[in-house]
């Protein structure tokens, strides 16, 4: 086995809430060279210690905070971390990414990775500052909203340091809660504020002044002026995402008849340009934002004549804009601006209030539900209603009226009033904002998505959406199976290290494997790089696997599987999705019931990790 010569302290930090207790801990380097860091590093320690059926909510879950091997040597992206836990609105491995500069200030306190366990009997904050690590006191704290909590702490310990904490949606436990970093960064999908919530932990505050040791300090110079010189040049992050954001998405899939509209009723939102992002940076873009040491600075600070923020992003735009049908770009924003303050995931609270307004125009709500929504927002609950969004983001941020049933999540609220049909949703995380029915991998991609309906964990719409780096037919079947497990691999491999998925548009396996191993002092190539993630992968599968999860839970809601769009460019074409799976699993090395073999679980080492099987 190689040695590692840089990229890791080698150390995790163990705070046990239930005692006010901590303990340091050294990381065998055969789990860092097995698992890399970030979302590997977590999700090997959440299956070894979260034992399974554990209670999301309970004491047993544990929040698991994760660098990886280029966290703090300035690489572009590389400011970013990962948590992960058992997400209480799945019930499956939860695990998220998050920018700004948090990533950095945990790695400075010369801890890798930070373990959360227990509870603690009254509400408290963690501070790892200048060496020392205490539990305090967060009775003050507690009902703030994060960007409050996020300025009193900056007083309270260090105004430089990096703060992750929860709004009122994570103290009420509620299944959308985000974890917010630097008041604007969200870790916000499948409800792990729900999980800091559940342990009465508002805030975790980190500052040192550690430095990420690297093996050859020449070498990581000349591989990360190669990240910089691609990243630089490639036509999205050069150029779109630095003139736009994330925004600019908005015509592009909107063209293609893949903009998911009125609760995925229809393709096509026909007010696109009023939310697009030539419309976003004319009428209410101030600045960029950058994450730290971020050459494409996507991210936006913006203003409305009431009141200034970050973004939104262009998931935010479509959930609270298409998918309700609102036009009102200033309301999508004043909905985020609510979303971001009180700790809430923007995708899923949008695709929520999307289901509710299908559930409420078709009459699905009982009388007293509906006499709750007509106090709530002053009328009936209906498609387009741009002040109805506002409203009830913060109702579900206060945890008040009908924003009590919008927290539950899509899932749960239309399973609760007898019509899940209407829920768009994947293990119980929403979808985002790519129609399956015009982008047939990703209908692969976000089926087997170990977390439930995220883009993120494999962005093949970019071959198909965006022809990055290459062209392919979206409504063709053939290779995307192939496809769907090599970006599936991939972008493991990048949230582990932790970087940025956007690198994707610019770099490979080759060139991420190059820095990677340079950081490190070891030898790596693209192919052991990607086998790296798909042991990660597959780790993550077998998770889900011992909660009970399978083939059934791979798959989409049923309007996406069996209603062609009527109109459109994504008009009439129907996803072939049992042959794309059965092929899925093949290509795997899986069983047709989604099950890794005993060859592919000994070839990847994870023979003893299966004996549940």
């Amino acid at each position: 086995m190689e040695t590692i010569k840089g990229g890791y302290f080698g150390k995790l930090l163990r705070v046990n809430l239930d005692d006010h207790t901590c303990r340091t801990e050294d990381i065998p380097e055969k789990i860092l060279l097995d698992y890399i860091g970030g979302r590997g590093l977590g999700s090997k320690i959440l299956f070894d210690e979260v034992p399974g059926k554990a209670d999301a909510l309970g004491p047993e879950n544990k929040l698991i905070f994760a660098t990886g091997p280029l966290t703090g040597i300035n690489a572009p992206t590389t400011s970013r971390y990962a948590i992960v836990a058992k997400s209480p609105l799945t019930g499956t491995v939860g695990g998220c990414s998050s920018g700004g500069h948090f990533g950095i200030d945990l790695k400075s306190t010369g801890y890798d990775v930070l373990i959360i366990e227990g509870v603690s009997i009254k509400p408290c904050y963690l501070a790892i500052v200048d060496g020392k690590v205490e539990i305090k006191d967060a009775a003050n704290l507690w009902g703030k909203d994060a960007h409050e909590t996020t300025d009193i702490l900056m007083k309270e310990t260090d105004p430089k340091a990096g703060i992750a904490c929860i709004g009122p949606s994570g103290e009420h436990k509620q299944m959308i809660a985000a974890i917010m970093n630097e008041k604007n960064h969200a870790a916000g999908r499948g409800g792990l504020g729900a999980v800091m919530g559940s342990k009465n932990l508002k805030a975790v505050v980190v500052s040192g002044n550690n430095k990420t040791p690297i093996s050859d300090k020449d070498v990581v110079d000349r591989a990360i002026k190669q990240w910089r010189t691609f990243v630089g040049e490639a036509p999205l992050t050069k150029d779109v995402l630095k003139e736009y954001g994330t925004p600019a998405l908005v015509k592009a899939i909107n063209h293609d008849g893949s903009f998911p509209s009125y609760n995925f009723q229809e393709g096509v939102f026909n007010d696109a340009e009023s939310i697009s992002g030539e419309t976003f940076k004319e009428l209410y873009f101030v600045k960029r934002q950058p994450c730290a040491h971020c050459p494409i600075a996507c991210a936006r600070v913006t203003a409305t004549p009431e009141r200034e923020g970050k973004g939104p992003e262009f998931e935010t735009i479509w959930s609270f804009g298409a998918s309700c049908g609102v036009n009102d770009l200033e309301k999508i924003i004043h909905a985020n601006y609510n979303c971001n303050e009180y700790g809430i995931d923007t995708i899923s609270a949008g695709n929520t209030v999307a289901c509710a307004m299908e559930m409420s125009e078709k009459g699905y709500f009982p009388e007293p539900v509906m006499n709750q929504i007509k106090k709530d927002i002053g009328r009936d609950l209906k498609f387009g209603d741009a002040d109805a969004i506002v409203i009830l983001s913060a109702l579900i941020g206060k945890n008040e009226g009908f924003g009590k049933e919008l927290s539950l999540g899509s899932a749960r609220l239309a399973e609760k009033y007898g019509h899940p049909e209407l829920a768009m949703h994947v293990k119980g995380l929403e979808l985002p904002a790519y129609d399956p029915r015009g982008f047939h991998g990703m209908s692969l991609t976000l089926s087997t998505n170990n977390r439930g309906g995220c883009h993120l964990r494999s962005y093949l719409v970019s071959t198909e959406a965006i022809s990055t780096p290459f062209a392919i037919n979206r409504f063709e079947s053939k290779g995307k199976a192939g496809l769907a497990k090599l970006y599936q691999d991939l972008t493991t491999t990048i949230d582990s290290m932790v970087a940025c998925l956007f690198t994707s548009f610019a770099l490979n396996p080759e060139l991420y494997a190059k820095l990677v191993g340079s950081v490190m002092g070891i030898e790596m190539d693209g192919n052991v790089l990607l086998k790296t993630g798909e042991r990660i992968w597959t780790i993550e599968k077998l998770f889900n696997l011992r909660e009970g999860k399978s083939r059934q839970d791979d798959t989409l809601p049923d309007r996406v599987l069996n209603q062609p769009f009527s109109s459109g460019l994504s008009k009439g074409h129907k996803i072939k999705f049992d042959e794309l799976l059965d092929e899925y699993y093949q290509i795997r090395g899986w069983t047709k019931e989604g099950i890794p073999t005993a060859e592919k679980l000994a070839e990847l080492g994870l023979i003893n990790e299966s004996s549940f099987l």
